[in-house]
């Protein structure tokens, strides 16, 4: 593959969710708001991953190497911390055992509320805070926060450069 070939192969992008994701009509909005093909499969972590086509046919996937978990709230996400925090921390550490890379987003929410304890949930604020950033440190994973409204824009726009780079890499390599 040629670097005149990448955009062509990021235009066959499909974005990849999760077939836990349940179909609620927040999911359904999201999807049909992708500027890409969207399609249902087990992912080996996270919620969201892309694969694409490349140029002799086959399917370059990003499946098991890269995604994105999202969370609605700092509500839910609080409630991984907590009560789901043995099988949160099996999701991530999947994604760590793996090579792989897993981005948390977070949508409507942000540091400011954080730090201001504006969640509803009763996770001490301090308690919180030095989770998400142990999560940080120990998975080596990117926080995202964003509001729903453009959490698909932040998913298609994070996918779509991990595998620009990943391609291009593979140009650098012929």
């Amino acid at each position: 593959m040629t670097y005149a070939e990448v955009n062509d192969v990021l235009a066959s992008m499909v974005i990849i969710y999760d077939t836990r994701e349940q179909p609620t009509p927040a999911l359904m909005r999201r999807l049909s708001a992708f500027p890409c093909e969207t399609r249902r499969e087990m992912c080996g972590f996270g919620d969201y991953t892309a694969a694409c086509t490349l140029p002799d046919g086959s399917e370059y996937s990003l499946n098991g190497v890269v995604a994105i978990e999202r969370k609605m709230s700092l509500d839910e996400l609080s409630r991984n911390f907590t009560a789901g925090r043995d099988r949160f921390a099996r999701e991530f550490d999947r994604a760590k055992d793996n090579g792989g890379k897993l981005y948390l987003l977070v949508e409507n929410a942000s540091w400011d509320m954080l730090f201001a304890g504006r969640y509803k949930t009763k996770f001490n604020r301090d308690s919180y805070i030095a989770s998400l950033m142990a999560w940080q440190a120990r998975y080596g994973t990117q926080v995202l926060f964003c509001t729903s409204e453009i959490s698909q824009m932040v998913i298609y726009k994070v996918l779509r450069y991990e595998l620009k780079e990943r391609l291009e890499r593979m140009c650098e390599c012929e």
